[in-house]
């Protein structure tokens, strides 16, 4: 289905990619980019605002940074809509920013070996952050007739293969995946889409030195989902552009 899918005219729009100092994030805020997407890169501060202007720079693409810290959940509506005002409406939302910090053993690590502390950031970063983020922008896009979400999700959240380790990281992209289908329920079957998808397993900070994928073979179907025309899936879980079991 995914791959008989030709992204539309998208020139117009503005994107927002939280995360994209790094890893996949930069690599979907690059990849929009090119498509002549006016690009907005969430980052968390300052410093990281400034490395991520010289990496763009240094690659020729035209992305600005701009200060949106996942971290302060609360804080979030209200820098969405100064962002909003300084640059454009968002017409184009991934979710990308996420940690995993599961431990000791990683991704051996047990439930059992869990602690509060670590479910309490896992979930505040990679569900609440995303929530808010979605609820901020959503009702705009809804109300202009246009709009795309794409939410950065795993294998590991996915039900129908659900195993053990680093359980805060998993129950937290489950979440996600159970966000992406309510918003995309509510935002009903119009030109506004939300989608879920899994990047694969990309060599970058989180995924490690022996990763099977570079960050820009993750990031194709995040900005396939964000560039979906009209006749385009919505409510749906993708890997490589494919429809995945949740």
């Amino acid at each position: 289905m995914g791959d008989t899918l030709v992204p539309g005219p998208q020139t117009n729009k503005t994107a927002l990619v939280t995360g994209a100092n790094r890893g996949i994030g930069f690599a979907i805020a690059r990849q929009l980019a090119e498509l002549e997407i006016t690009v907005l890169a969430g980052v968390r501060n300052d410093a990281s605002a400034a490395s991520a202007t010289a990496a763009f720079g240094k690659i020729g693409v035209n992305v600005q940074p701009v200060i949106l810290d996942v971290a302060n959940v609360a804080a979030l509506p209200s820098a969405l809509k100064d962002i909003e005002q300084r640059h454009a409406p968002i017409d184009i939302l991934v979710n990308n920013a996420a940690i995993l910090i599961d431990g000791p053993g990683g991704f051996d690590a047990s439930l059992f070996d869990m602690t509060d502390e670590t479910f309490r950031l896992t979930w505040e970063t990679n569900v609440l952050a995303p929530a808010a983020i979605i609820r901020t922008l959503l009702p705009g896009m809804i109300a202009r007739g246009y709009g795309r979400v794409v939410n950065v999700s795993s294998l590991a959240g996915q039900l129908a293969g659900m195993g053990s380790g680093f359980p805060a990281y998993r129950i937290s992209k489950t979440a996600l995946n159970a966000l992406t289908r309510i918003a995309a329920a509510e935002a009903g079957r119009g030109d506004v889409k939300v989608n879920a998808c899994s990047p694969g397993w990309v060599r970058t900070g989180m995924g490690g030195p022996e990763a099977s994928r570079l960050p820009e073979k993750g990031a194709e179907t995040p900005v396939w989902l964000a560039t979906l025309p009209l006749d385009g899936p919505t409510g749906g879980f993708f890997e490589d552009k494919k429809a995945v079991p949740w």
